[in-house]
Protein backbone atom coordinates (compact mmCIF):
# COMPACT_ATOMS: atom_id res chain seq x y z
CA UNK A 1 0.00 0.00 0.00
CA UNK A 2 0.85 3.42 -0.65
CA UNK A 3 2.15 6.31 2.28
CA UNK A 4 1.47 9.46 2.17
CA UNK A 5 3.26 11.90 4.26
CA UNK A 6 0.80 14.96 4.57
CA UNK A 7 -1.21 18.13 5.76
CA UNK A 8 -4.86 17.92 5.88
CA UNK A 9 -4.83 21.46 4.68
CA UNK A 10 -2.11 21.91 2.23
CA UNK A 11 -3.17 22.02 -1.51
CA UNK A 12 -0.49 20.95 -2.83
CA UNK A 13 -1.13 17.38 -0.48
CA UNK A 14 -5.08 17.75 -1.27
CA UNK A 15 -3.86 17.40 -5.07
CA UNK A 16 -2.42 14.64 -4.71
CA UNK A 17 -4.97 12.65 -2.54
CA UNK A 18 -7.68 13.81 -5.51
CA UNK A 19 -5.47 12.22 -7.34
CA UNK A 20 -4.97 9.43 -5.65
CA UNK A 21 -8.34 8.48 -5.24
CA UNK A 22 -9.38 9.19 -8.77
CA UNK A 23 -7.24 6.14 -9.62
CA UNK A 24 -8.56 4.76 -6.93
CA UNK A 25 -5.03 3.79 -5.31
CA UNK A 26 -5.00 2.61 -1.87
CA UNK A 27 -3.32 4.64 0.08
CA UNK A 28 -2.45 5.31 4.66
CA UNK A 29 -2.40 8.82 5.46
CA UNK A 30 0.34 10.00 7.78
CA UNK A 31 0.31 13.35 8.85
CA UNK A 32 3.51 15.05 9.54
CA UNK A 33 4.54 17.93 11.57
CA UNK A 34 7.05 18.96 8.41
CA UNK A 35 7.73 22.28 10.90
CA UNK A 36 9.04 20.55 13.52
CA UNK A 37 12.32 19.11 11.35
CA UNK A 38 11.72 15.20 12.20
CA UNK A 39 15.25 13.60 11.34
CA UNK A 40 13.37 10.67 9.64
CA UNK A 41 11.00 12.74 7.76
CA UNK A 42 13.84 14.51 6.45
CA UNK A 43 15.84 11.84 5.13
CA UNK A 44 12.53 10.89 3.76
CA UNK A 45 12.68 14.44 1.71
CA UNK A 46 15.82 16.79 2.68
CA UNK A 47 13.83 19.85 1.53
CA UNK A 48 11.68 19.01 4.68
CA UNK A 49 8.07 19.70 2.73
CA UNK A 50 5.16 17.89 2.22
CA UNK A 51 3.58 15.70 0.22
CA UNK A 52 6.18 12.84 0.02
CA UNK A 53 4.66 9.85 -0.49
CA UNK A 54 6.24 6.02 -0.75
CA UNK A 55 5.22 3.90 -3.89
CA UNK A 56 5.95 1.37 -6.67
CA UNK A 57 8.67 0.60 -3.45
CA UNK A 58 9.97 4.75 -3.85
CA UNK A 59 10.17 7.85 -2.36
CA UNK A 60 8.76 10.42 -4.21
CA UNK A 61 8.51 14.70 -3.63
CA UNK A 62 7.24 17.12 -5.14
CA UNK A 63 3.66 17.47 -5.90
CA UNK A 64 3.44 17.93 -9.33
CA UNK A 65 6.57 15.43 -10.32
CA UNK A 66 4.26 13.03 -7.72
CA UNK A 67 1.09 13.90 -9.84
CA UNK A 68 3.02 13.10 -13.26
CA UNK A 69 4.49 9.87 -12.17
CA UNK A 70 1.02 8.70 -11.03
CA UNK A 71 -0.43 9.31 -14.09
CA UNK A 72 2.47 7.77 -16.31
CA UNK A 73 2.66 4.90 -14.53
CA UNK A 74 -1.47 4.41 -13.49
CA UNK A 75 -2.82 6.14 -16.45
CA UNK A 76 -6.61 4.97 -16.46
CA UNK A 77 -8.41 6.87 -15.43
CA UNK A 78 -6.62 9.76 -17.74
CA UNK A 79 -6.04 12.87 -15.95
CA UNK A 80 -3.71 14.79 -19.12
CA UNK A 81 -5.33 14.50 -22.10
CA UNK A 82 -3.46 12.76 -25.18
CA UNK A 83 -2.88 15.68 -27.49
CA UNK A 84 0.21 17.73 -26.53
CA UNK A 85 -1.65 21.15 -26.86
CA UNK A 86 -3.92 19.79 -24.28
CA UNK A 87 -1.23 18.62 -21.67
CA UNK A 88 0.40 21.81 -22.40
CA UNK A 89 -2.84 23.88 -21.02
CA UNK A 90 -3.30 21.08 -17.78
CA UNK A 91 0.59 21.96 -17.36
CA UNK A 92 0.07 25.76 -17.50
CA UNK A 93 -2.89 26.33 -15.64
CA UNK A 94 -1.07 23.48 -12.84
CA UNK A 95 1.56 26.34 -12.56
CA UNK A 96 -1.04 28.79 -12.05
CA UNK A 97 -2.75 27.75 -9.29
CA UNK A 98 0.19 26.32 -7.84
CA UNK A 99 2.55 28.99 -8.50
CA UNK A 100 0.68 32.59 -8.75
CA UNK A 101 -2.74 31.72 -7.14
CA UNK A 102 -0.65 30.27 -4.08
CA UNK A 103 1.66 32.67 -3.74
CA UNK A 104 -0.94 35.38 -4.06
CA UNK A 105 -4.06 33.82 -2.37
CA UNK A 106 -3.16 31.01 -0.28
CA UNK A 107 0.09 32.40 1.14
CA UNK A 108 -1.95 35.10 2.06
CA UNK A 109 -5.40 33.21 3.39
CA UNK A 110 -4.83 30.15 4.66
CA UNK A 111 -1.14 30.18 5.72
CA UNK A 112 -1.77 33.55 7.57
CA UNK A 113 -4.42 32.71 9.33
CA UNK A 114 -3.88 28.49 9.90
CA UNK A 115 -0.56 27.95 9.50
CA UNK A 116 1.00 30.54 11.54
CA UNK A 117 -1.55 29.18 14.34
CA UNK A 118 -0.66 25.52 14.04
CA UNK A 119 3.19 26.29 13.33
CA UNK A 120 3.45 28.68 16.75
CA UNK A 121 4.35 31.72 14.61
CA UNK A 122 2.45 34.19 15.98
CA UNK A 123 -1.00 36.06 14.95
CA UNK A 124 -1.63 36.80 10.74
CA UNK A 125 -0.14 39.77 9.22
CA UNK A 126 -3.29 41.91 8.50
CA UNK A 127 -1.45 43.06 5.42
CA UNK A 128 -1.41 39.79 3.76
CA UNK A 129 -5.00 38.90 4.72
CA UNK A 130 -5.88 42.16 3.04
CA UNK A 131 -3.74 40.86 -0.35
CA UNK A 132 -4.81 37.64 -0.41
CA UNK A 133 -8.84 38.64 -0.25
CA UNK A 134 -8.16 41.14 -3.24
CA UNK A 135 -5.97 38.57 -5.25
CA UNK A 136 -8.94 35.81 -4.92
CA UNK A 137 -11.51 38.22 -6.83
CA UNK A 138 -9.02 37.80 -9.50
CA UNK A 139 -8.43 34.27 -9.40
CA UNK A 140 -12.18 33.53 -9.38
CA UNK A 141 -12.85 36.06 -11.97
CA UNK A 142 -10.33 34.03 -14.61
CA UNK A 143 -11.55 30.98 -13.42
CA UNK A 144 -15.03 31.98 -14.53
CA UNK A 145 -13.77 33.52 -17.86
CA UNK A 146 -12.71 29.78 -18.53
CA UNK A 147 -15.57 28.23 -17.82
CA UNK A 148 -17.47 30.30 -19.89
CA UNK A 149 -15.69 28.79 -22.50
CA UNK A 150 -14.74 25.48 -21.69
CA UNK A 151 -16.71 22.36 -20.21
CA UNK A 152 -13.28 21.76 -17.42
CA UNK A 153 -11.16 24.38 -16.85
CA UNK A 154 -8.10 22.98 -19.39
CA UNK A 155 -11.26 21.71 -21.89
CA UNK A 156 -13.88 19.37 -22.00
CA UNK A 157 -12.40 16.86 -20.09
CA UNK A 158 -11.94 16.64 -16.15
CA UNK A 159 -8.18 16.84 -15.33
CA UNK A 160 -5.02 17.67 -13.13
CA UNK A 161 -5.99 21.18 -13.68
CA UNK A 162 -9.39 20.70 -11.74
CA UNK A 163 -8.02 18.86 -8.84
CA UNK A 164 -5.15 21.67 -8.96
CA UNK A 165 -7.53 24.28 -8.43
CA UNK A 166 -9.93 22.42 -5.87
CA UNK A 167 -7.14 21.64 -4.01
CA UNK A 168 -6.34 25.44 -3.06
CA UNK A 169 -10.40 26.32 -2.69
CA UNK A 170 -10.98 23.06 -0.71
CA UNK A 171 -8.55 24.88 1.72
CA UNK A 172 -9.66 27.88 1.63
CA UNK A 173 -13.03 27.23 1.51
CA UNK A 174 -12.58 25.20 4.66
CA UNK A 175 -11.92 28.57 6.65
CA UNK A 176 -14.84 30.45 4.75
CA UNK A 177 -12.72 32.64 2.36
CA UNK A 178 -14.24 32.01 -0.79
CA UNK A 179 -17.33 33.66 -1.90
CA UNK A 180 -18.98 31.31 -3.54
CA UNK A 181 -21.69 34.45 -5.02
CA UNK A 182 -19.12 36.10 -7.17
CA UNK A 183 -19.11 33.52 -9.92
CA UNK A 184 -21.87 31.21 -10.77
CA UNK A 185 -19.81 28.93 -13.25
CA UNK A 186 -16.93 28.62 -10.69
CA UNK A 187 -19.55 27.75 -7.70
CA UNK A 188 -21.57 24.76 -10.46
CA UNK A 189 -18.33 23.86 -11.44
CA UNK A 190 -16.66 23.43 -7.84
CA UNK A 191 -19.96 21.63 -6.57
CA UNK A 192 -19.33 18.75 -9.74
CA UNK A 193 -15.98 18.19 -8.29
CA UNK A 194 -16.81 17.94 -5.05
CA UNK A 195 -19.45 15.75 -5.61
CA UNK A 196 -17.61 12.81 -7.16
CA UNK A 197 -16.09 9.75 -4.55
CA UNK A 198 -12.63 11.16 -4.61
CA UNK A 199 -13.29 13.93 -2.70
CA UNK A 200 -15.21 12.55 0.51
CA UNK A 201 -11.85 12.10 2.48
CA UNK A 202 -11.12 16.00 1.60
CA UNK A 203 -14.06 16.87 2.96
CA UNK A 204 -13.85 14.60 5.96
CA UNK A 205 -11.08 16.42 7.18
CA UNK A 206 -11.38 17.97 10.49
CA UNK A 207 -8.68 20.68 11.78
CA UNK A 208 -7.95 20.78 15.72
CA UNK A 209 -8.95 24.22 16.42
CA UNK A 210 -10.83 25.23 13.13
CA UNK A 211 -14.39 24.34 12.60
CA UNK A 212 -14.97 24.53 8.92
CA UNK A 213 -18.51 26.55 7.63
CA UNK A 214 -21.51 24.64 7.59
CA UNK A 215 -21.73 24.24 3.40
CA UNK A 216 -18.28 23.17 3.41
CA UNK A 217 -19.25 18.90 2.95
CA UNK A 218 -22.59 20.13 2.14
CA UNK A 219 -22.78 18.90 -2.25
CA UNK A 220 -25.63 20.87 -2.89
CA UNK A 221 -24.34 24.11 -1.35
Amino acid sequence: MARLFHVPLSPFCRKVRLLLAEKKIEVELVEERYWEGDPDFLRRNPAGKVPVIKLDGKMLAESGAICEYIEETRPEPPLMPKDVDGRYEVRRLVSWFDDKFHNEVTANLLYERVNKKVTGQGYPDSRNVKAGAKAIKYHLDYMGWLLDHRRWLAGDQMTLADFAAAAHLSSLDYISDVDWNRSQVVKDWYAKIKSRPSFRSILADQIPGFRPPPHYADLDF
